[in-house]
C-alpha cells in the first residue's frame, strides 16, 4: 500500500478547505472559524475523493473531518430505497448517536435522510427509515449485519465508507465483521479510515482495503494530549480502600471538579462504585454496556447538561464522546489495554482546555502500568509517593459486611452477647516409650509380615457379620414349648361359611 503524507498548514480557515456555502454557513452558525489540524489535513483530500488514513488522538475533531466533506459531496444525487449512499461504522451506540448529531448540526441547510442502526432500538423503526432511502447510514457492525441478513439492506450503492475508531473496533472483536462488510461494498468506493493508535492488526486492515491513501497524522500514535496533567496515586488493592482514595481525591480537588468521568475495567465495578458514591451523597451516574439504550442516553444527557457531576463508566465512554467541559478523569482501575489509557484521559483537556487525570495504582497493576508508560513513551509522576510508601492494608468503613449467617456476623454477634468459646480439651499425651524395648533387636522382616497378616485376618473375622439362624431352628423353639393348649389354625371357632356342604358335581 503506497501512501501520501500531507503537511498540515497552520493558518487556514474553513473557507480555505473547499466546502460548499451551505456547509460553511452551518459551521459558522455552530461558532467555528478555524479547523483543527486533522480537519485541515483531511477535508481537502476527502473532497477530491481520495482514500484517507487519519491518525490523531481523541478529542482532535476527527468526526467533523469526515462529516463536513461528506455533506458537501451529498448535495448532488438522491438515495434509493434500501440502498444507502454512504456508510459510517462506529464501535459503540453512543458514538453512532453522536455522529448523527453532527450530521444534523452541520447538515441543517440540507435535506438529508439519516438512518441510525444500533442495538436497543426497534427493528421496525429502522427498517422504515431504510425503505425511504438513506443518504447517510450510521451503524454499529452487529446491527448492520442483522439488517443485511434479514434482506432489508443493500450495500451495493455505497459511495463513501467511513471506519471510525478502528483500534476500538479491534479491541471489541469487530474486525471480522468489518472485513465482511467491506467485501459487500463496491470496490470503487472512497474509504476514510480514522484511528487514534495503529497496532499491527489495524495496519494490515488498511493495506487490504485502502487504495493509495493520504496519511494525515497530526500527533504521534498513542500520544496523550499535552493539556492534560497526569498523576499516579497509590492505593491498597481492596475495593473499599480504593473507593476511599477516590473520595479523598475528589474532595481535595474541591470546586476544580466541575464534572468528571471515573473509569472502571469491569461493569460490576461500575455498579458497585456508583452505589458507593451515591451512599456518600455524591452526584453520580453510571454508564456501561449492559444498560438499555434509553437509560444510557438519559445518563449521558444528564451528564452533558450538568445534572450529574460524576459519571462512573466502563470503556464504552472512553471513545469519541464529545463532552468538551470535562475537567477531570479518574482511572479507578489501570486499563488492561494500554491504548485505552490514551482514550480515557482524552475525555478531558479537549479543544485546548486544560484537564487533570488521576490513575489509582495497586501492587498488582505493575505490568499494566509499565505497558501504559511504554506506549505513551513517558514516565507518569506520582502524586504522593509510589507504592513503596504504601501503608499496610486496613479495612475502612466502606468495607462490605458478610451476609447473614456468615463467619463475620457470627463472630460479631458472639462478641456482642459476651459469649466466649470454651477452650478445647487437650488430648492426653502418649505414654513414654521404653527405651530398652526400642533398643532390642527388631524381628526379621518376614516374621513381622506374617504377624501383620495374621492380625489383619483376625480383625477381618471379628468384623464379619454373624450368620443368620436357620428359619427351621427358630420355628423349632415354638414347637418344643410345653404349652399344649396352643391353638393351631381356627380351632373350634370355625366360620360358618366354611361349614356349608358343597354338593358334588355330577360326573
Amino acid at each position: 500500500m503506497s501512501s501520501e503524507d500531507t503537511i498540515v498548514q497552520q493558518d487556514v480557515t474553513f473557507a480555505d478547505l473547499g466546502l460548499s456555502p451551505k456547509v460553511l454557513s452551518a459551521v459558522t452558525d455552530a461558532g467555528y472559524t478555524k479547523p483543527t489540524p486533522i480537519q485541515a489535513g483531511a477535508i481537502p483530500h476527502a473532497l477530491q475523493g481520495k482514500d484517507i488514513l487519519g491518525i490523531a488522538q481523541t478529542g482532535t475533531g476527527k468526526t467533523a473531518a469526515f462529516t463536513l466533506p461528506m455533506i458537501t459531496r451529498l448535495e448532488k444525487g438522491r438515495a434509493r430505497a434500501r440502498m444507502p449512499r454512504t456508510l459510517i461504522l462506529e464501535p459503540t451506540r453512543e458514538l453512532a448517536a453522536q455522529v448523527e448529531e453532527n450530521f444534523v448540526k452541520y447538515g441543517k441547510n440540507h435535506k438529508l435522510n439519516i438512518a441510525l442502526l444500533i442495538g436497543g432500538v426497534s427493528f421496525d423503526d429502522q427498517e422504515r427509515k431504510l425503505e425511504r432511502g438513506a443518504d447517510v447510514l450510521i451503524a454499529t457492525p452487529g446491527r448492520l449485519l442483522d439488517h443485511r441478513e434479514r434482506g432489508k439492506l443493500l450495500l451495493t450503492g455505497v459511495e463513501i465508507l467511513v471506519i471510525d475508531e478502528a483500534d476500538r473496533m479491534l479491541d471489541m472483536g469487530f474486525i471480522p465483521d468489518i472485513e465482511r462488510i467491506c467485501e459487500m461494498i463496491p470496490f470503487t468506493r472512497q474509504t476514510l479510515f480514522f484511528s487514534a493508535t495503529m497496532p499491527p492488526e489495524i495496519t494490515k486492515l488498511t493495506e487490504k482495503f485502502l487504495q493509495a491513501p493520504v496519511r494525515v497524522e497530526v500527533a504521534k500514535p498513542s500520544s496523550t494530549a499535552t493539556t492534560v496533567t497526569q498523576r499516579l496515586v497509590k492505593s491498597a488493592s481492596k475495593a473499599w480502600d480504593k473507593r476511599a482514595v477516590l473520595r479523598r481525591l475528589i474532595d481535595e480537588e474541591g470546586d476544580a471538579v466541575t464534572n468528571a468521568i471515573i473509569f472502571c475495567n469491569r461493569k460490576v465495578d461500575v455498579s458497585e462504585l456508583y452505589r458507593s458514591l451515591t451512599k456518600y451523597e455524591y452526584s453520580a451516574g453510571a454508564l456501561h454496556g449492559d444498560m438499555d439504550q434509553r437509560a444510557r442516553m438519559q445518563t449521558l444527557d444528564a451528564f452533558r447538561n450538568n445534572k450529574l457531576k460524576l459519571l462512573v463508566a466502563s470503556d464504552v465512554a472512553a471513545r469519541g464522546l464529545d463532552i468538551p467541559a470535562v475537567s477531570h478523569v479518574f482511572n479507578f482501575d489501570v486499563p488492561i489495554h494500554a491504548e485505552d489509557y490514551v482514550h480515557r484521559i482524552g475525555r478531558t483537556g479537549r479543544a485546548g482546555r486544560s484537564g487533570k487525570a488521576f490513575t489509582l495504582v495497586t501492587k498488582s497493576d505493575g505490568k499494566y502500568l509499565d505497558a501504559v508508560q511504554k506506549l505513551t513513551n513517558q514516565a507518569i509522576e506520582w502524586l504522593d509517593g509510589d507504592l513503596s510508601t504504601l501503608l499496610p492494608e486496613t479495612e475502612s468503613d466502606d468495607a462490605p459486611r458478610r451476609g447473614r449467617g456468615g463467619r463475620s456476623d457470627r463472630t460479631t454477634r458472639s462478641r456482642d452477647r459476651g459469649e466466649r468459646r470454651e477452650p478445647r480439651e487437650r488430648k492426653p499425651e502418649a505414654a513414654p516409650v521404653d527405651v530398652t524395648e526400642v533398643e532390642d533387636a527388631p524381628a526379621p522382616r518376614h516374621d513381622r509380615r506374617d504377624a501383620i497378616r495374621q492380625g489383619n485376618a483376625e480383625r477381618q473375622e471379628a468384623r464379619a457379620p454373624q450368620p443368620r439362624r436357620d428359619r427351621d431352628d427358630r420355628n423349632r423353639r415354638y414347637r418344643d414349648q410345653d404349652d399344649v393348649n396352643t391353638v393351631v389354625g381356627f380351632g373350634d371357632d370355625i366360620p360358618a361359611f366354611m361349614k356349608i356342604v358343597v354338593p358334588a358335581v355330577p360326573a
